[in-house]
């Protein structure tokens, strides 16, 4: 399996430092996340169901009316390749190594791209995958670029990929709007923005019978009864949303302003992260290690992904541990203290 973030346990084995004293940096998920209410007796007792407001719920929130529920959009990154005979796939690099890996794993021909190969003009291919925003790189692609991209593989038959995962914090880039046009897939989550990655509940936005293929490939009662009542409620919380949308907007700014004042300035990000190149990564992520925080590691290229510290106290550690490692790097024989 693909190396991703969040592997607290292990790094809490490895460094000998217990499970709560760590700060996790190391996965982009909202620290603030939706605020979970008791879930009615009844979900627990019944099998889910289609019709108890959770696609409507997601297509009043999306803007979309043909989108499926899907356990996580991991489930439908590994379930989309196989819907499709083998061809050839261009996906965005760096990125979201998944994508990758699934479309390889369904007997396609993938080559890798960066975000300016593709701007030069779009690879003879069958199927685009991108991210947008793009994660690690915080990349970003406007609608007329992604519409002209999706056009070109339409008329060949061929599909747009583009996973959304976190758009959520800048809603207008998204689109979803266009959702039902020929070759145009969306990946949406609410893992991240909402903090609900523990659900595991995501969706697909695209034509409908490219839908009803995939709703067959994923078999009977795929999205939990009670993760299909949290998402309806967090996806129906417009108040929560708003206020969000802001403040992740202003921490995402003071992290990207910390890190710079630590040499280490972000070359890129979104409201959830902020991704640093450096070719200091992996010193950089083994001695923010040693204090108990979390971050991202890439290594091609090196890069370092943080994520968005929870309360003050984090906010200070973390402040800390940079302006430590800003001092080592003056003093290199003082970078593995």
């Amino acid at each position: 399996m693909l190396e991703h973030g969040g592997l607290l346990r292990r790094a809490a084995q490895r460094y000998g430092i217990s499970l709560e004293r760590w700060i996790d940096l190391s996965t982009g998920i909202n620290p603030h996340g939706w605020p979970v209410s008791a879930v009615p007796a009844e979900r627990w007792l019944r099998l889910p169901e289609t019709g108890d407001g959770l696609e409507a719920a997601a297509g009043a929130y999306y803007g979309a009316s043909s989108l499926l529920a899907v356990p996580g959009t991991q489930a439908a990154i590994q379930a989309l390749p196989r819907l499709r005979p083998p061809g050839r796939v261009a996906v965005l690099e760096p990125g979201y190594d998944e994508h990758r890996r699934a479309w390889q794993a369904a007997g396609h021909a993938v080559i890798g791209v960066c975000a300016n190969r593709l701007r030069a003009g779009l690879p003879a291919v069958d199927v685009l995958v991108l991210a947008n925003p793009n994660n690690p790189t915080g990349e970003r692609f406007d609608r007329d670029e992604l519409t002209r991209w999706r056009e070109e593989l339409a008329a060949r038959g061929g599909w747009l990929v583009v996973d959304e995962a976190f758009m959520d914090a800048t809603p207008g880039e998204s689109l979803a709007p266009a959702t039902g046009a020929p070759g145009l897939v969306l990946l949406r989550s609410v893992g991240k923005f909402f903090g609900l990655a523990g659900i595991r509940v995501g969706f697909v936005l695209a034509a409908p019978a490219l839908l009803a293929r995939l709703e067959e490939a994923m078999g009977p009662w795929a999205v939990a009864n009670v993760s299909r009542y949290v998402a309806a409620s967090a996806l129906a919380d417009i108040p929560w949303q708003r206020e969000m949308r802001r403040l992740l907007l202003l921490e995402s700014a003071r992290l990207a302003g910390l890190l710079a004042g630590a040499n280490l300035r972000p070359d890129g990000g979104t409201a959830l992260f902020q991704w640093v190149k450096t070719p200091h990564a992996a010193l950089a992520h083994d001695f923010l290690a040693r204090r108990g925080i979390l971050t991202r590691l890439f290594a091609a290229p090196p890069a370092l992904r943080f994520g968005l510290p929870a309360g003050a106290e984090q906010w200070e550690r973390l402040a800390g541990a940079l302006n430590e490692w800003e001092r080592s790097m003056r003093s290199p024989e003082r970078a593995m203290g």
